[in-house]
């Protein structure tokens, strides 16, 4: 049996894994699915969390499961912070799934990748900053439609309304990543094909600037714990290492 330890993307929560926490510990599986530090904090308290402090948070995480193998897994922007983790803790670390997420290589930020993107309006107008800037919040119209667009509505409904701010500091954080740390540890991508908030172009961008992981297809939306929970439980299963 192995550990699961699942990290949200901006603006979610640990709760957005409730249906895939569930699939897994049915099959005897320990799984941890926390809140990041400082998620909904206020300006001030937004402004003290670092990408390092959130791959800290996780990789203790790593440190203290209750059994072996450790699967590290993170959605959206939620691949920074596994990926920093990895680097912080690889003798802590098994295998790492990213879920349509943040996929960097060594020096690169969110927010440079984000330039390199083709325009997204329609997720861009979801987004405003908080009074002192640093976080960002969801106040847009519909964001169903971007995050969630395949997903059952009554699930969707609930999610929209569990949102919260969101820390600015790790997006604009470049990551620091070794061949020899995170590098050395194993990796599945699990691409979305129909997301809207990180599209499949860029998410193949991220695969092929950063070779080497397995690729998991899913006909799914940006939400892949709603939209398809059984299928994305079976690729976290598959990325136990024999």
């Amino acid at each position: 049996m192995a550990t699961f330890i699942l990290i949200h993307g901006s603006w979610h929560g640990g709760w957005c894994f409730d249906d895939v926490k569930a699939l897994l510990e049915a099959d005897g599986h320990t799984v941890l699915a926390p809140d990041l530090p400082g998620m909904g904090g206020s300006d001030a308290e937004m402004a003290q969390i670092t990408l390092q402090g959130w791959a800290d948070f996780a990789a203790n995480l790593c440190r203290t499961a209750p059994q072996k193998p450790v699967i590290l897994a993170g959605h959206s922007r939620g691949g920074l912070v596994v990926s920093q983790a990895a680097e912080t803790a690889p003798d802590a670390v098994d295998a790492l799934v990213y879920i349509c997420a943040m996929m960097l290589p060594d020096g690169y930020s969110r927010a440079e990748f984000k330039a390199m993107e083709e325009a997204n309006p329609a997720f861009d107008a979801l987004i405003t900053k908080t009074p002192e800037g640093h976080g960002s919040l969801i106040t847009g119209d519909a964001p169903e439609a971007v995050f969630a667009q395949l997903s059952p509505p009554d699930k969707v409904t609930a999610a929209m309304a569990r949102l919260v701010s969101e820390p600015h500091g790790p997006r604009a954080t470049p990551m620091r990543l070794t061949p020899e740390r995170w590098g050395s540890i194993p990796r599945t991508y699990v691409e979305c094909t129909e997301d809207r908030t990180i599209p499949i172009s860029s998410q193949r961008r991220m695969i092929a600037m950063s070779p080497g992981a397995t690729v998991v297809t899913l006909d799914a939306d940006h939400s892949p714990f709603l939209s398809r929970s059984k299928e994305l439980a079976a690729a976290l299963l598959g990325a136990v290492p024999d």
